[in-house]
């Protein structure tokens, strides 16, 4: 007696589709899982015999033996334990076969029958929907996550018992279907607003070109001026995600198994801010089990790396890729994968150790020497990947008493929503969707300087000792300014703004 049943498995944040074969053949009891099974898929004959059993179904005494085709991938995760026992309901003639034909199932068995959630619905219902199936059959936690891909089916289920009755016409399930506008136009509960920070408007306009052209960030300042606060407004000012921005996080999201069961899709740029004690792998991704790390985490949003001078070097310096590829690859012996890491990366330190060198209400306690080597920690070419350097002094006292608000985040995302579809427009015919993302032959076709702009950026090049890198992002920072201005040139002062942004080339070059 042979059954398929359609199941599902994921590879980075994509899905691909497996068939689950059961065979019952005459013969001692066993039961034997083959296709590349891991740990957790092998355990699964002990909860699915136990499920099947306190379902009210009998588990046949013979020789069963379990298939997961393709066999040359590795099979990962708890989710085949559903198609499996369905897989054997079918052998023994419990379920008819057509009855389990165009479904894809997927769910994890606890020993009672109950259907548990799963990593990575999402990515498997956009799989189904691609193949053709007629509806995926999920845990009643994975329905509203997987309900958000259209022309889809998905039919929510709590045990075994259901899923075997609807299967045999003797129960009825309504296919959920989720209101995308409604999710996409709920309110935004951080409750931050830059309309909050006062003072320090340099800053804020540093971080309003930052996101109006997805460039990078390192502020620096004294302890309590701020940097953390302005940082977490960032996502506040930045375009609101588009649909297929969402349900590129959301995969993200789903395979690591951090969505909510309230939370279908992740409609608000993502905001990480992991503690300068992670690891690169914890950074970047990998494990024994290689998943998404902070950086994919932050997809289509904000990593804050607050002291940045306190994390270890080597974590540093794997930020490299991901800040030039928007990508990361994790090799491993068995398997190679890439993950998407399209982030704006907002960082912060102290300028010294002790965190008050040329502060005029503090005196400093560090020497050249220790000051040096403090910066040092962080490498001249992931100076040279931060588009934006920022001074963020401490706020005097005059404008903390400031009885009038700030402006707005809705003030100033309207101005970079303004600019983001200058840039949408511009490099339309590209792949590339802002001015941070410019390469050396988008700069010489959008970036063209009159004479004037020209002298006084060679003049800033021979004294401050900047790379051809940071010349570059000079330029691009100008071509973001320009278009805040919606200027279809690039100005003078255009240029002595964007200078003003490389501060800590200024520093290093006169320490």
């Amino acid at each position: 007696m042979l059954a398929r049943v359609l199941s599902s498995a994921v590879i980075g944040i994509d899905a691909y589709l497996v068939e689950v074969e059961v065979d019952i053949a005459q013969g001692l009891p066993t039961f034997t899982t083959v296709g590349l099974p891991e740990a957790a898929v092998k355990e699964s004959r002990e909860r699915v015999k136990s499920a099947i059993t306190n379902s009210g179904y009998r588990f046949p005494a013979d020789r069963i033996t379990v298939n997961l085709a393709p066999a040359n991938i590795k099979k990962e995760g708890t989710g085949f334990d559903l198609p499996m026992a369905l897989g054997i309901l079918s052998a023994t003639g419990i379920l008819p076969e057509q009855s389990i034909s165009g479904y894809l199932f997927l769910g994890e068995l606890s020993l009672d029958g109950r259907i548990k959630p799963v990593n990575g619905s999402l990515p498997m219902a956009i799989a189904a929907q691609k193949a053709g199936y007629r509806g995926i059959v999920v845990p009643v936690d994975n329905g509203q996550e997987a309900s958000v891909v259209s022309d889809l089916s998905v039919y929510p289920v709590g045990t075994l018992g259901q899923v075997v009755d609807f299967l045999r016409g003797f129960a009825s399930i309504v296919p959920l279907k989720t209101d995308l506008r409604a999710v996409f136009d709920a309110p935004d509960g951080s409750g931050t607003d830059f309309a909050e920070v006062m003072g320090q408007e340099h800053a804020k306009r540093a971080l309003e070109i930052s996101a109006a052209g997805g460039h990078n960030v390192l502020m620096v300042g004294p302890p309590g001026s701020g940097k953390t606060m302005l940082a977490r407004r960032i996502p506040t000012i930045l375009p609101p995600l588009s649909f297929e921005e969402a349900i590129e996080t959301t995969k993200i999201y789903s395979v690591v198994g951090m969505l909510n069961r309230d939370q279908p899709l992740v409609v608000r740029r993502p905001f990480r801010s992991p503690h300068h004690t992670i690891s690169d792998a914890g950074l970047i991704g990998g494990g024994h089990i290689p998943r998404p790390g902070e950086v994919s985490l932050a997809h289509n949003g904000v990593l804050f790396l607050d002291e940045l001078p306190e994390y270890k070097k080597n974590v540093l310096e794997v930020l490299r890729q991901p800040l030039e590829d928007l990508r990361v690859t994790i090799s491993r012996a068995a398997s190679t994968l890439t993950y998407p890491s399209s982030f704006m990366l907002i960082a912060a330190m102290n300028p010294c150790p002790c965190g008050y060198f040329a502060d005029p209400r503090h005196a400093c306690r560090c020497t050249a020497h220790q000051i040096h080597r403090y910066r040092s920690k962080i490498s001249g070419p992931l100076l040279d990947r931060i588009d934006i350097h920022v001074e963020v002094p401490a706020v005097p006292h005059k404008d903390l008493m400031v009885d009038a608000p700030a402006e707005p985040s809705d003030a100033i995302g309207r101005r970079v929503v303004a600019a983001r579809r200058i840039q949408i427009q511009r490099f339309k015919r590209t792949k590339i969707y802002s001015n941070a993302q410019m390469a050396s032959r988008h700069i010489r076709a959008h970036c063209r300087i009159g004479d004037d702009a020209r002298s006084l950026l060679e003049s800033a090049i021979d004294r401050l000792g900047l790379s051809a890198r940071a010349y570059n992002r000079i330029l691009k920072i100008s071509r973001t300014i320009a278009d805040l201005d919606d200027r279809g040139d690039i100005q003078v002062h255009h240029i002595t703004e964007a200078i003003q942004y490389r501060s800590l080339d200024r520093t290093r070059h006169n320490l």
